[in-house]
């Protein structure tokens, strides 16, 4: 499985800026700076836990898949999104298209009027999404009855 480069530059950088971070607060401050470090640390860490258990909690009342409308959730995507951001904009979790644990992950919105979205995460990131509107909506607006 080959990662995105961007992916593995930021799971390498994170630790070693923690560490750098925790080593300059002892040099300055000596053990009150590790501590000030260490605690600034552990609240931006706790900070990123709160905000998934809020958007998990407001998914977890919706039916899989589900969203309000699939046109404006298509218009809000953007390339590189997190899935964790698309379920905060869905609050909802996507329904699995792709087979568990593997990459690329895809996922689908369905709105009330059947239409769709389909998105493709590889390595947690969005890379592609496709808006689908049902067929028969689309000739029922186009044709209207006579007077």
């Amino acid at each position: 499985m080959r990662q995105n480069p961007g992916m593995r530059i930021q799971n390498i950088l994170i630790p070693i800026a923690s560490v750098l971070l925790v080593m300059a607060g002892y040099r300055v401050w000596g053990w009150a700076g590790v501590a000030l470090a260490a605690g600034g640390l552990m609240l931006w860490l706790l900070l990123h836990f709160t905000r998934l258990m809020h958007v998990l909690k407001r998914a977890a009342d919706s039916p899989l898949g589900y969203v309000g409308s699939a046109v404006m959730l298509q218009v809000k995507l953007k390339s590189g999104m997190t899935l964790m951001h698309v379920v905060a904009l869905t609050r909802a979790l996507g329904e699995p298209l792709s087979p568990p644990d593997s990459q690329p992950e895809i996922f689908r919105w369905t709105d009330p009027s059947d239409s769709s979205v389909t998105c493709e995460f590889l390595q947690g990131k969005l890379v592609r999404w496709e808006l689908r509107r049902p067929e028969a909506a689309e000739e029922g607006a186009t044709t209207r009855p006579g007077p």
